[in-house]
């Protein structure tokens, strides 16, 4: 009977089919906290176990000191409208060692943690892209990372010191006009053969786009096709998909062209190459791992996916919630802040919380990668929806900036970012394929306890273990419908919650809720439209949705016990595990509204019925998002420590520093302030005027003394001088049209 079975779901393709670079992409990685809820039961406790990571006291040193020498060495906004980053900027990441996180110390390089470069790529890339770039390429999917792993002796001894000294800048060379994401359609070809003196060779044709400092590069790493007529490697004509070194200066390869990306400016360009000739040798790995290099890129990014763009991500979101916060304290309308509008409340509250969550999942996913995990899926969850999520919060921030945001100049301080949001989310797996594509696809087999075995089985017509497997995956299936629904009429009220904060037992509850219903759908999913999945995208998104929303909540609640409880957190923790069981109860809606098949009558009727009659999650109520608002609108502790590792200017030369003047000064006077506020209610002063207009007035009248009405003074000055926006006479605000069509801008440009 099973063999008839598998010959059947064989024939009719009832499992989805897996092509060879699907397979090495599935095969990649690990399992991780993702496999909880793909299981359909949450182990909570196995969750809260996992290491949630610190920087050493050498990373925090680095952090503290070169990472700031470096931002405050270079006027960013220069920088943006010259699109070169400055001779000594160059030469200061180079001696400082930014360009070797990734290599051991005994090649010469800083050897940091995945925590500590995430960290590092947040604070460099939020605030200039040029300069982040030119740090986040060397430490990324490369030559370095790439050499380090699967290198042969002699290229790390050579390369390696070199790349740390950076004597070598490296890009690298995936993305051309008809391949990105679609691997199996990359046209590059490396063509093996021996040259005259007996040597093996490889004769390279290509070109390549959209690859990041290719233009400075002088150590381009190639993913192309390599053919091997003559079977010289011994591994047949078609090698397949090898990663080579080419070295600036070879005959036939040109760069040094730029694309413009929109936004802020970094060194972008295309890699050209017209029978450019090097050695086996260049093969990273040597002549033993050509065809290997597909694999390799899917095991790098397995847990690669996790730093560089979340890094950024993040660290955007952490920006816009430090300047939001100060902006809507320091910015007055209608004689009050317009953070303590309603409106405005909203707004600061959410890009708060969203932060602080995405913080935890981003320390919570590095730290896993430092213990030797390598989580594919949970890697695209945290690329696809942190980027997707900052642009949110980066767009909500320019709501509250307003007119501030709008006019660009020195002092703008979101301007570029918010340009520059869509940039994250086309690069290393668009969004759209990641979501769509990637994160169900790949979850829903690798992550599943019982459905690679099966598709194994299959594939190998291996009945005994088709057998085993088949029945295992019914009685889960079978067991996971009535945890499911248990869970259901209780409302979670049996999950299994180890010992936390008792104000967060309700949401372990709910994810474990959530979790048992999402376990159920993969299962139906795989059963009802299996191997259409693929073509399913839509639908196969809102699964995606459900899962990363899980994950996200997860890495509220894992940062919120790490960091001891903090009281004064819980207003982010609450309000961004509601927002998130929110998006969670909404992906289930969809699914059930779109589930077709033998039970889609049932999903569109009863089951949307009892999903919107018992919802596993509702948005956050309009009191909590003021609460969460008033965290990060208050400067004291916990704003310093919320901001921590974000990278604050000076007063004195920047829009960002002038704010932050004017936010601890209005902070630190608000008492005063409000003291001439209730006098002016009261009629003991007039009506009007703002409190620190009539601040001797106050003093005359006892309200305040004289030192708090100088304070106040000063806080007013700060406040006038922190929401003005930069000006320009027509002559700096004018480029000139050179006659090759080129721009010419002037840089006398200062507010």
């Amino acid at each position: 009977m099973f063999k008839a079975l598998m010959k059947w779901m064989q024939a009719a393709k009832i499992l989805p089919q897996i092509s060879d670079t699907e397979r090495q992409a599935l095969e990649a990685g690990s399992v991780w906290i993702d496999g909880q809820f793909f299981s359909g039961k949450a182990d909570f406790a196995k969750v809260l176990a996992e290491p949630y990571g610190q920087l050493t006291a050498e990373e925090q040193a680095f952090i503290d000191g070169p990472c700031n020498e470096l931002l405050a060495m270079f006027d960013r906004y220069d920088v943006q409208r010259s699109k070169r980053i400055p001779d000594e900027v160059f030469e200061f990441v180079k001696k400082k060692g930014f360009m070797s996180f990734l290599i051991p110390k005994r090649y010469g390089g800083l050897e940091f943690s995945t925590l500590a470069i995430s960290t590092i790529m947040a604070k460099l890339s939020a605030y200039n892209a040029a300069v982040g770039t030119l740090v986040v390429i060397p430490n990324s999917l490369g030559a370095a990372e790439l050499i380090k792993h699967y290198g042969t002796q002699a290229q790390k001894d050579v390369y390696l010191p070199k790349l740390a000294r950076g004597e070598y800048i490296p890009c690298f060379g995936l993305t051309e006009p008809t391949a990105g994401s679609d691997a199996a359609s990359i046209k590059a070809e490396g063509l093996m053969f021996r040259d005259g003196d007996g040597t093996l060779k490889l004769k390279l044709n290509f070109r390549k786009r959209y690859i990041t400092l290719a233009p400075i590069a002088n150590l381009v790493t190639l993913a192309c096709r390599v053919h091997d007529p003559e079977n010289l490697l011994g591994k047949g004509e078609d090698v397949g998909i090898t990663c080579v070194m080419i070295h600036e200066g070879t005959p036939g390869f040109t760069h040094g062209d730029h694309h413009d990306p929109i936004g802020d400016p970094f060194y972008n360009g295309p890699l050209l190459g017209k029978d450019v000739i090097v050695p086996v040798d260049n093969i990273i790995g040597g002549a033993e791992y050509a065809g290997q290099g597909w694999r390799m890129l899917m095991e790098q990014l397995a847990g690669g996916r996790m730093v560089s763009l979340p890094a950024g991500a993040v660290g955007a979101a952490r920006v816009a919630s430090a300047m939001t916060g100060a902006y809507s304290v320091v910015r007055q309308q209608f004689g009050i802040s317009i953070g303590h509008m309603e409106g405005i409340e909203d707004k600061v509250g959410k890009i708060a919380a969203l932060s602080y969550m995405m913080e935890g999942a981003r320390i919570f996913g590095c730290t896993a990668v430092d213990n030797g995990i390598q989580p594919p899926v949970v890697s695209s969850v945290m690329k696809a929806y942190t980027t997707d999520i900052s642009r949110q919060l980066i767009s909500d921030a320019m709501d509250v900036f307003s007119g501030a945001g709008v006019m660009q100049g020195p002092s703008n301080i979101l301007g570029m970012m918010y340009k520059s949001a869509p940039v994250s989310i086309t690069v290393e797996g668009a969004n759209i394929m990641t979501r769509t594509l990637m994160i169900f696809g790949q979850g829903a087999t690798r992550c599943h306890p019982y459905a690679l075995n099966v598709v194994h089985a299959v594939e190998n017509s291996d009945v005994p273990k088709f057998r085993k497997n088949l029945l295992g995956w019914i009685g889960h299936f079978i067991a996971g419908i009535f945890r499911a629904e248990a869970h259901f009429l209780t409302r979670g009220a049996f999950v299994s919650v180890p010992d936390v904060a008792p104000e967060t037992r309700g949401y372990y509850r709910r994810l474990g809720w959530s979790a048992a219903r999402f376990g159920v759908l993969t299962d139906l999913a795989m059963f009802a439209i299996g191997g259409k999945l693929k073509a399913r995208g839509k639908l196969t998104g809102r699964y995606a949705d459900a899962l990363a929303w899980q994950i996200l909540a997860l890495g509220a609640l894992r940062r919120f016990e790490a960091e001891g409880r903090k009281a004064e957190d819980l207003p982010l923790v609450h309000y961004a595990c509601q927002y998130a069981l929110a998006q969670v109860q909404e992906a289930f809606v969809g699914i059930y509204q779109n589930f077709d098949g033998p039970l889609g009558a049932w999903m569109k009727t009863i089951g949307v019925f009892e999903a919107r009659a018992n919802p596993v999650g509702a948005m956050p109520k309009d009191e909590l998002s003021v609460r969460a608002a008033r965290v990060i609108q208050q400067y004291g502790a916990q704003y310093e420590r919320l901001a921590s590792n974000v990278f604050l200017p000076s007063a004195d030369n920047s829009g960002t520093g002038r704010l932050l003047k004017a936010f601890r000064l209005v902070s630190q006077t608000q008492g005063f302030h409000d003291r001439i506020a209730q006098a002016q209610r009261s009629r003991q002063l007039p009506r009007g005027p703002a409190p620190a207009e009539i601040a001797d007035a106050a003093v005359q009248a006892g309200i305040v003394n004289a030192q708090e009405a100088r304070q106040l003074h000063e806080a007013h000055a700060a406040r006038l001088a922190a929401i003005e926006v930069d000006q320009f006479t027509a002559e700096q605000y004018f480029a000139d049209i050179k006659r090759d069509g080129g721009i010419e801008y002037r840089m006398a440009v200062n507010s």
